[in-house]
């Protein structure tokens, strides 16, 4: 990390922490010289994150020959807006992880890895959901990827304006951003009296 390596963070605490608070990666690689970014959905157990897919998507079929694959997760806390242009910014929390996913083959992992997916966005939803059937397992392909090399980037607090700015008039400051959940909508095929119990969401227990 060479610019702004104050903004820098290796330590695994850090590193989980901002994983656990996302919902979207965005998956870098390159395929026939074409590169690609994905965002797609994750989940992560202990120093491994799992990725998943069609068995027949061109992600699950490139990453699982052990290319390079660089693997981002950005969260959003605020506009920054200060007296000059240049020093507008963002506060963020984003991780990068490099390295070569593998092929989740056996079926104990595989399982897990999916609970995982599931009960990363409402806890105890897999356990309560219809488990995957055979044929949603045989088209299903789940990927691992060990965070050994990761490292996290932050940026937090106010603008920071040049000296000769700050007597310039206009507001300065950050504006924070937050995620909502907003009221839960039944589907036309519900049949269970009440609403969804919206604290078990990930995004409410942060």
């Amino acid at each position: 990390m060479r610019r702004l390596p104050a903004r820098g963070a290796h330590d695994r605490v850090t590193v989980h922490a901002i994983l656990d608070a996302g919902f979207v990666c965005h998956v870098g690689f390159v395929a026939d010289g074409q590169p690609y970014v994905i965002p797609t959905g994750y989940a992560r157990a202990d120093d491994t994150l799992y990725l998943h897919g069609s068995t027949a998507s061109r992600l699950v079929r490139t990453l699982a020959a052990g290319i390079d694959v660089c693997v981002t997760v950005t969260l959003i806390d605020g506009f920054v807006l200060a007296r000059s242009a240049f020093h507008h910014s963002l506060n963020y929390r984003s991780v990068v992880v490099l390295g070569h996913a593998r092929l989740v083959s056996g079926a104990e992992e595989k399982m897990e890895a999916l609970r995982r997916f599931t009960n990363h966005i409402a806890s105890g939803r897999f356990e309560e959901a219809r488990a995957p059937n055979e044929q949603e397992l045989k088209g299903t392909a789940v990927l691992a990827l060990d965070l050994e090399e990761a490292s996290a980037k932050i940026r937090s607090g106010p603008p920071l304006d040049d000296a000769e700015d700050l007597a310039v008039k206009i507001w300065a400051g950050v504006v924070p951003l937050r995620q909502t959940v907003g009221e839960p909508q039944p589907d036309q095929h519900n049949t269970v009296d009440g609403e969804f119990d919206t604290s078990r969401l990930v995004v409410m227990r942060r």
